[in-house]
C-alpha cells in the first residue's frame, strides 16, 4: 500500500501500511500442496490510539521507500520434472511448490486498558484480515502457474531449454498482473471511507 493520510480528524498522523504481493483467483484449490504460515510480531509503544499509530509509522518494518505497518510476503520454490519426448518435444510433467507465507503485524509492548484495548484489537483483526486476503491472493497465484506449467510442451526442444524459456515469460505475465491487483485491492480498501481507513480513524479517534 502507499501512504496514506488517513484524514483531517486523525490529527495529521500518516499511516504508512505496505502489503507485498498477490495473485489471481482459480477454481479447484490446491489438491496436493498447502501453504506453510508464519507470523512475525514487531513491538510498538504508547497507551493511546494515536501513540500507537504513531508508534507504528516509527517502528514499522521498512518496504520500499519507507515503513510499513503490515507486511505480507513470501518464498516461494519450486520442485519442477521436465522429461524430454521421443518426437523430440519436451514436456513439463510436474511441478510441485513449496510456498512459504510471512505475515509481519505489530504487537503493542504494554498491556492496554479499555476501551484502548478494544479498540486495539479490532483494528489489529482487520489488518489481519487485509493480509490473509493478500495471502490467499498469492496462494491462488501459485494455483495459476501450477494450472499453467503442468503438461507444458514445446516442440523441437530436445535439452528442454525452451521450455523453460516459455514458462519464464508466462510467469512474468503473471507476476505482473498479480502486483496490479495487489494495487487495485489496497486502492479500494485505503480509500476515504474504505475498510482500512475506517480501521484507522476508528483506532485513532477512539481513545
Amino acid at each position: 500500500m502507499k501512504n496514506v493520510v488517513p484524514g483531517r480528524s486523525t490529527g495529521g498522523f500518516r499511516l504508512l501500511l505496505a502489503i507485498a504481493l498477490s495473485g489471481f483467483g482459480i477454481a479447484g484449490a490446491r489438491a496436493d500442496w498447502k501453504p506453510i504460515e508464519q507470523v512475525q510480531a514487531y513491538s510498538i509503544s504508547g497507551t493511546s490510539g494515536p501513540e500507537l499509530y504513531a508508534s507504528i509509522g516509527e517502528n514499522g518494518p521498512k518496504a520500499g521507500v519507507g515503513r510499513v505497518v503490515a507486511f505480507t510476503n513470501f518464498k516461494l520454490t519450486w520442485q519442477r520434472d521436465y522429461r524430454p519426448q521421443a518426437d523430440g518435444s519436451c514436456k513439463l510433467v510436474s511441478a510441485r511448490p513449496k510456498l512459504i507465507l510471512i505475515y509481519t503485524l505489530p504487537k503493542p509492548a504494554n498491556k492496554l486498558a479499555e476501551p484502548v484495548a478494544s479498540n486495539w484489537k479490532t483494528f489489529y483483526e482487520g489488518v489481519r484480515r487485509h493480509e490473509r486476503v493478500h495471502g490467499d491472493m498469492i496462494i491462488d497465484m501459485v494455483n495459476e502457474i501450477v494450472a499453467y506449467s503442468v503438461g507444458l510442451t514445446v516442440e523441437n526442444d530436445p535439452n528442454c531449454k525452451k521450455v523453460r524459456t516459455t514458462l519464464t515469460d508466462r510467469l512474468s505475465q503473471i507476476s505482473q498482473a498479480q502486483r496490479q491487483r495487489s494495487r487495485d485491492f489496497d486502492r479500494t480498501e485505503m480509500a476515504d471511507g474504505g475498510a482500512v481507513h475506517q480501521l484507522i480513524l476508528n483506532l485513532v479517534n477512539g481513545g
